[in-house]
């Protein structure tokens, strides 16, 4: 067949690769002769039975273990599970590495997280078609890395997304315009990318419930009900999506943290601890990145796994740990009821901008306690950078609290603890109308 047939005249071809249970899968191939095909899951907290599974095998999940169980609830299940704890920097390392791999065949690649990215292959002719193309991305991940991944080849991002999820483990899904219909319109809301369960349960109190059905209804009712948000649910649920493939990362418009705690706190003191230790790393990583926040914003979530976010934008924006803890602790106290328990926190800042060019306007009380703070946070830092995160801390942050592990690279997530390129508040990748 003629490479150059196999694209078309105008438009683009976009491909999804989404590594398969990429931290299970890591271990996997890391130690295989230990964890290859056996059950195994990736665990929050290894030690407390009560900790969360963040991810498991294709061998544990036949058993029954999902992601978001309870440990002693998936070892019920599964009583031969491995549990493991999450080693952050080794999964860092093969992401890097099978970025690379996607990087030998277009410079035009973005990270969506650490398991996923897009490519624009349109000008990759040099290299086959885009069959030619996965196939060979697919291989190499395998026999390279040891790691299964899937791979979602469209004309846009949407698609490429929607096609790398219909066949997991080590699937390969072509979705064409032509198939929208056809393969997307039967499905539920719920199943669009872009779409959780509380706008599809919205969508269907207002007599919508299929893909086929937001594709047809009419955007005026959609933008009244949803805002712009309406409007772009009917172009995605036509296959539409001009976003293009954005290689790299784009400035942050947002820095956060947050922890799913080992069981539901509802003590005060308990609670402020755990907003000091994020507020803290939030910070570090603002001087460091030498930004400065003018809105800080908190995350909880109750045992039903329910989430709010809060947030409050200061008079002076700050680099400051002691200032980020004093809101995110007021932000708490005025807006989640005192004893209702807690199972995760979390501490964002936005409203980014250059350290050198916000324009701080203090009294002379403020400017001198400012001054003494920075030289304080500059030392602090310095010690840090020479003898690690736990070379300086108050003593608020000594207990065993699971927020202390944020300051360990190793077991440190990537979900929620990451920079955020779109800023705060940008829901979850199921649902973008919490």
């Amino acid at each position: 067949m003629d490479t150059g047939r196999a694209y078309p005249v105008s438009g683009r071809v976009i491909l999804h690769v989404d590594m398969n249970a990429f931290f299970a899968s890591v271990h996997e191939a890391e130690e295989p002769e230990k964890y290859r095909g056996k059950p195994l899951a990736v665990a929050g907290s290894v030690e407390e039975r009560r900790g969360i599974i963040v991810t498991s095998s294709y061998a544990a999940r036949a058993k029954g273990v999902r992601t978001g169980m309870r440990v002693r609830d998936a070892l019920r299940l599964c009583p031969g599970l491995i549990v493991l704890e999450p080693d952050f920097e080794l999964y860092r390392r093969y992401s890097r590495r099978f970025r690379a791999i996607a990087e030998s065949y277009t410079p035009l690649v973005e990270s969506m997280s650490i398991d996923e990215c897009f490519m624009d292959i349109t000008g990759s002719k040099a290299f086959g078609t885009p069959l030619d193309i996965a196939k060979s991305l697919m291989h190499r991940i395998r026999t390279e890395l040891s790691l299964p991944c899937s791979v979602g080849i469209a004309p846009n991002k949407l698609l490429a997304k929607m096609a790398s999820d219909m066949k997991k483990p080590n699937g390969l899904t072509v979705l064409r315009l032509r198939d929208v219909e056809r393969v997307l319109w039967p499905k539920p809301c719920g199943e669009l990318f872009g779409i959780g369960k509380q706008t599809a349960a919205k969508l269907a109190a207002m007599g919508i419930r299929t893909i086929g059905q937001l594709a047809m209804a009419d955007e005026e009712r959609l933008a009244r009900r949803f805002g712009e948000y309406g409007r772009w649910m009917k172009r995605a649920a036509c296959g539409i999506d001009p976003s293009p493939v954005v290689p790299g990362r784009e400035p942050n418009k947002s820095i956060g943290h947050s922890v799913t705690l080992p069981r539901d706190y509802t003590d005060s003191g308990d609670i402020a601890r755990v907003f000091l230790n994020l507020a803290d790393q939030v910070c570090r990583r603002l001087r460091r990145q030498g930004m400065v926040a003018r809105t800080v914003q908190i995350a909880i979530r109750d045992p039903r796994m329910k989430t709010i976010t809060r947030a409050r934008t200061l008079d002076v924006p700050t680099d400051d740990a002691l200032d980020v803890h004093r809101e995110a602790v007021r932000l708490f106290a005025d807006n989640w009821p005192a004893g209702k328990p807690v199972r995760l926190l979390g501490v964002s800042v936005t409203g980014l901008e250059p350290r050198d060019r916000a324009a701080l306007q203090l009294d002379l009380f403020d400017h001198i306690r400012r001054q003494t703070r920075e030289k304080l946070n500059e030392t602090v830092d310095r010690l840090r950078d020479k003898f690690g995160e736990n070379a300086v801390l108050t003593a608020g942050m000594l207990l065993d609290d699971p927020s202390a592990f944020i300051r360990d690279r190793k077991r440190r997530g990537t979900s929620l603890q990451k920079d955020d390129p779109e800023g705060p508040g940008r829901p979850d990748r199921r649902d973008r109308n919490p």
